[in-house]
């Protein structure tokens, strides 16, 4: 039921029910009776059915007009009657008071709790941000030496790149030079064969001419000798 649904009929109807059953009529016993969250509501239509109840109690006690000669004794219990409803009503409202200072302190005491809870997710909260603020410095590190890692990496695979090329072109240096001192070694050779040739032509020349002077030689003395 909510506050909206409460009526000063039905809030009249429990109040008498309680006290037929002897019961005290607070706002807290309305409150647990009819299940309503609003104790503002309660208690307004609580003292307005307090305030009808006055006349009824008054006009109970009406003395008859003709007992004049109790008028003293009339007036004393209708004096008696009035501290005793004021007393009522004061330990009424002490109930009433009571009661919204048990409903207060229920309430505060979740007001508590709940505090203490978000404390303690605060708390959590807190450790979470702490774990993630470490996590955050061990990726950055890592991430520096995985740079770092990597830049090496790069570097010695450049380095070994250039030393692969460095040699490369001593291997094709070595094999242009060895083109060439083949060349040169089949050139040599050649001229050699060519040197060869021509000395073994200038030694047969030389033996030729050498035959031809001995030839010649022994004809003149053949002619020299015939001349005799």
């Amino acid at each position: 039921m909510s506050a909206q649904e409460v009526t000063y009929e039905e809030v009249a109807a429990a109040a008498v029910r309680m006290v037929e059953g002897g019961q005290p009529v607070t706002v807290g016993a309305l409150h647990d009776a009819l299940g309503v969250a609003s104790l503002q509501a309660l208690h307004r239509h609580l003292a307005a059915w307090r305030a009808s109840q006055t006349p009824a109690a008054e006009a109970s006690m009406a003395i008859p007009e003709a007992v004049t000669t109790a008028l003293m004794s009339w007036a004393q219990q209708l004096a008696e009657s009035a501290r005793s409803g004021l007393r009522s009503g004061l330990e009424q409202a002490d109930g009433d008071l009571a009661s919204l200072l048990a409903l207060n302190e229920q309430l505060e005491g979740g007001q508590s709790e709940l505090r203490a809870q978000l404390e303690q997710l605060t708390q959590v909260r807190d450790q979470a941000l702490a774990k993630l603020a470490e996590r955050d410095e061990q990726i950055n590190r890592l991430t520096v030496e995985l740079r770092h890692a990597r830049d090496v990496a790069t570097e010695a695979l450049v380095g070994k790149a250039k030393d692969q090329l460095a040699i490369d072109g001593k291997d094709a240096q070595i094999t242009e030079l060895r083109r060439q001192l083949e060349q040169n070694l089949a050139a040599s050779a050649a001229q050699s064969d060519a040197r060869l040739a021509i000395e073994m032509e200038l030694v047969g020349a030389t033996t030729a001419r050498d035959n031809l002077a001995s030839e010649v030689k022994a004809l003149r003395a053949e002619l020299d000798a015939q001349r005799i």
